[in-house]
C-alpha cells in the first residue's frame, strides 16, 4: 500500500497507510541519526574535547557551549522556513539526504582533532557545529512523515518506539566503541580486555577521534533503507513556487498562533524545557569529566547505561502517551528531570546530599565510590524521564497542529527547540567561565525545567 495526499481526510478520502516495512524503515531513521548524538555531543567525543584538546575543561565545556550554541541559533531561524518549503513543495526525501550529507562529512573532519593540538579548535567546533545542523535537519524532516506511516491512534506508540531505537542504536555504537575501539591509555586495552581494532592509537585518542567516521558510516548504512522502503509525500510544485508560497504560508499561520492559545504555549513551554535537556545531555558528560575526573571507557560505560534507561523509559513512554496522552507523559518526565538535576548539584566527587563519602581512587573497580554510584543513579533517571518527553512533544504536536501543515509546524516546533537552545549552553558558558566553576554552571538549567512544566500546564490538548 502507498500514502496519499496528506490533505485526503480533510477532503473525506479513506485513507490508507504503508505496510510494515516501510514503517520499520522509518524507525531505524533514530537508529541512524542517534550515534551523533551519543558518541559525539554527549559521551565520547565533546568529553574528550574538553579533556584533551582544549586548554583545560573549563575552558573546554565553554568553548563547546559557544559552538552549540551557533548551531542553534542557525537551526532555530532556518527551521520554519525549510518546513513551510518542503510542506509546499509535499516531498521530504530530498531535504533529509542533503542534510545527512552535511552530517556524513562533518563528522568525519572530527578525525582532525588531535590531543593539545589547539589550532584545530576551531575547524573542529565548525565541524561539530554544522554537523548539528546536519542531524537537527534532517530530523525535522524525517518527523514531518509521522502522519501518513500508521493511524492516529498509533502515533505515541510510533513515536516511542522511534526513540527507543534510537536509544538502543546509541547503546550498540557505544560498545563498539568501548569494546572494540576505546582503550585505556595505561593498559592499551578496550573494555573487552582486546587491543583496539584497526591498530588505533590510545596515547593519539585516535578511538576518541574516530567517534566522527563511525558516526558518518553508521548513518549512511542505516538511514538507506528509509531511503528504499519509505513512500515519500508526493511532489506537488517546483521549488521556486514552492518557496513564495511556503513563506506565505508561514507568515500566516504565525499570524494565527495568537489565536490558537494552546499551541502557542505548547511551542513556548517547548523552547524552554527542550533548551534545558539538549544542554543536560550535551554537558553531562563534560561535567562527570571535570567532576570525576572520568575518561571514554567510564563515560561510555555510564552511557551505555543511560541509554537502556532512555529506551525502555521511551518505549513505556509511547505506550502511556497512547493510553494517558502526551501531555500527561511530557508533564512527568518534566517533573523526573528537575528533581534529578537538582540532586546531581548535590553531587560531588567526596560528598552525596552535603554527606561526606570516599572519593574515587585511582586503579580501583569502576563507580566504586558512593558519589560515583549516585550519579549513575541519577543519570539512568535523566535518561529514563529524556526520551519520553522526547517522544510525546513531537506527538502532542501532531495533535495540536493543523494536518495539512505538518512540515511547517515541525519547523516552528524545531524552532521554539532552537531559537532559544544558544541561551543554555551559552548561560553554561558564561556562567562557567565567570565562576571556574563547572557546578555553578550546570545549576542554570533547573530554571528551564520549572518554566517549562508551567507553561505545559497551559496547554489541552
Amino acid at each position: 500500500m502507498t500514502t496519499i495526499a496528506p490533505d485526503a481526510r480533510m477532503a473525506g478520502v479513506a485513507r490508507t497507510y504503508p505496510p510494515r516495512a516501510a514503517v520499520v524503515s522509518w524507525i531505524f531513521f533514530d537508529w541512524a541519526a542517534q550515534p551523533y548524538f551519543t558518541l559525539i555531543t554527549t559521551f565520547v567525543f565533546a568529553p574528550y574535547f574538553a579533556t584533551a584538546i582544549a586548554p583545560n575543561p573549563a575552558a573546554g565545556q565553554s568553548l563547546w557551549g559557544f559552538a552549540m550554541a551557533a548551531a542553534g541559533l542557525a537551526i532555530a531561524l532556518l527551521s520554519p522556513v525549510l518546513g513551510a518549503i518542503a510542506d509546499a513543495s509535499g516531498r521530504r526525501k530530498p531535504w533529509i539526504a542533503g542534510f545527512g550529507t552535511v552530517l556524513v562529512l562533518a563528522s568525519c573532519t572530527l578525525w582532525i582533532g588531535k590531543p593539545g593540538d589547539h589550532a584545530v579548535i576551531p575547524l573542529v567546533l565548525t565541524a561539530v557545529a554544522l554537523a548539528s545542523v546536519g542531524a537537527e535537519f534532517a530530523t525535522l524532516f524525517n518527523n514531518a512523515m509521522m502522519p501518513t506511516l500508521v493511524p492516529p491512534e498509533r502515533i505515541g506508540r510510533l513515536s516511542g518506539t522511534g526513540w527507543a531505537t534510537g536509544y538502543i542504536g546509541g547503546i550498540v555504537s557505544l560498545i563498539i566503541v568501548l569494546g572494540l575501539l576505546a582503550a585505556n591509555p595505561e593498559t592499551g586495552r578496550t573494555l573487552l580486555g582486546v587491543t583496539p581494532l584497526f591498530g588505533l592509537d590510545p596515547l593519539t585518542r585516535q578511538s576518541d577521534r574516530a567517534a566522527g567516521p563511525l558516526t558518518a558510516l553508521w548513518f549512511i548504512i542505516f538511514v538507506t533503507p528509509m531511503f528504499l522502503f519509505t513512500p515519500d509525500y508526493p511532489a506537488k510544485r517546483p521549488l521556486g513556487e514552492a518557496l513564495r508560497e511556503g513563506l506565505s504560508e508561514l507568515k500566516q499561520s504565525i499570524k494565527s498562533l495568537p489565536k490558537q492559545k494552546s499551541l502557542a504555549a505548547f511551542l513556548l513551554a517547548n523552547m524552554i524545557y527542550t533548551d534545558g535537556l539538549v544542554s543536560l545531555f550535551a554537558f553531562g558528560g563534560i561535567y562527570a569529566a571535570g567532576t570525576f575526573g572520568w575518561h571514554t571507557i567510564q563515560i561510555g560505560t555510564f552511557g551505555i547505561m543511560l541509554a537502556i534507561a532512555g529506551a525502555l523509559g521511551a518505549w513505556l513512554g509511547g505506550k502511556l502517551d497512547d493510553r494517558l496522552g502526551p501531555k500527561r507523559v511530557i508533564a512527568g518526565s518534566l517533573l523526573v528531570l528537575l528533581l534529578s538535576v537538582a540532586a546531581i548539584l548535590l553531587v560531588d566527587k567526596d560528598s552525596v546530599l552535603f554527606v561526606k563519602t570516599a572519593p574515587p581512587q585511582a586503579g580501583a573497580a569502576l563507580f566504586s565510590s558512593t558519589a560515583e554510584r549516585a550519579y549513575l543513579v541519577l543519570g539512568c533517571l535523566i535518561g529514563a524521564a529524556g526520551g519520553p518527553l522526547q517522544a510525546a512533544s513531537r506527538t502532542l504536536l501532531i495533535h495540536l497542529a493543523p494536518k495539512d501543515r505538518i512540515a511547517q509546524y515541525f519547523g516552528l516546533f524545531a524552532l521554539t527547540g532552537k531559537v532559544t537552545s544558544f541561551i543554555g549552553p551559552l548561560l553554561i558558558g558564561l556562567v562557567t567561565a565567570l565562576t571556574a566553576s563547572q557546578k555553578a554552571g550546570m545549576a542554570v538549567l533547573v530554571v528551564f525545567f520549572v518554566a517549562g512544566l508551567g507553561l505545559l500546564l497551559r496547554v489541552r490538548d
